[in-house]
């Protein structure tokens, strides 16, 4: 029976050629990438200790062994820390789930920003608040207030997200980050029973085993009022509530899509008034 651990460390193996650990190929291989002997050659494990690991038999590998595999399987920082995590070297203590409370500072805030879509969300990637600009520009999340599930789920989706594959990917593995952290969490969990059901897309990026943060990105959006939008994307991490994390998009000074955020939000006040008025 294997496990979350093994299954990552077998994906990363197979990511990683001789080549770019300064070994030589000898002799027919049968695996893309390094096979097992390579592996604790370079991280100073024994054969029989790293096969146990990635079959599973094994799960309490320490510190020591987990920082040279990461290491030896040239892991990226969220990779890296992905692995910690799934060993249980990390204390859960320091990871605390946290409230899905969002501070009303940081909401007012979020409200002092009319040409800034801003969000915050949870590790189960439900939006946990959104300014108005925001709402505006995910249609008032009428489909659902989930990311993993708009992505997805929503059958526009691939129409708003112009680069739909790019976001389904990078969502995924932001995604197991969350999960990895907190795999006990049962909204978590029933995120990612509802999507491992409902989409076979998700699937097969989840198989992957990829886990990696958000980070500093370009977004184009197609939105339904205003057209196309690229979009620069941050992540902050918010350090009162361990676990949520405040999105930000803001367009380039005297760009089209700094004139349709404008638009937008033009629309969403004239769209309130209206509201109120009725």
């Amino acid at each position: 029976m294997g496990s979350e651990l093994g299954d990552f460390l077998g994906t990363r193996r197979a990511r990683v050629t001789p080549a770019d650990v300064g070994l030589t190929s000898t002799g027919h291989r049968r695996v893309p990438g390094l096979r097992r002997e390579e592996v604790a050659l370079l991280a100073g494990t024994s054969v029989d200790y790293y096969v146990r690991l990635e079959q599973g038999r094994e799960r309490n590998p320490s510190a020591q062994v987990l920082e040279a595999l990461a290491v030896a399987l040239r892991l990226g920082a969220d990779e890296r820390q992905h692995l910690f995590d799934l060993a249980g070297v990390t204390p859960r203590g320091r990871r605390p789930a946290g409230s899905d409370r969002v501070d009303p500072s940081l909401l007012e805030l979020m409200d002092s920003w009319p040409d800034n879509p801003a969000l915050v969300h949870n590790r189960a990637f439900d939006v946990l608040a959104s300014n108005e600009i925001a709402d505006a520009l995910f249609g008032g999340w009428s489909f659902s207030r989930n990311l993993m599930e708009i992505v997805f789920g929503d059958p526009r989706a691939r129409d708003f997200y112009v680069d739909w594959a790019d976001v389904a990917r990078n969502s995924t593995a932001g995604f197991r980050i969350g999960h990895g952290r907190s795999p006990d969490d049962p909204r978590i969990r029933g995120v990612l029973v509802d999507l491992l059901e409902g989409s076979p897309e998700f699937r097969e990026l989840w198989a992957r085993h990829d886990a990696r943060g958000k980070a500093l990105e370009r977004k184009r959006f197609r939105h339904p009022e205003v057209g196309l939008l690229t979009l620069t994307m941050q992540t902050f991490d918010v350090r009162e509530s361990p676990g949520q994390e405040l999105v930000v998009y803001h367009a380039e000074r005297g760009s089209s899509s700094a004139d349709a955020l404008r638009l937008l939000g033009t629309l969403a006040v004239t769209s309130r008034a209206s509201d109120g008025a009725s």
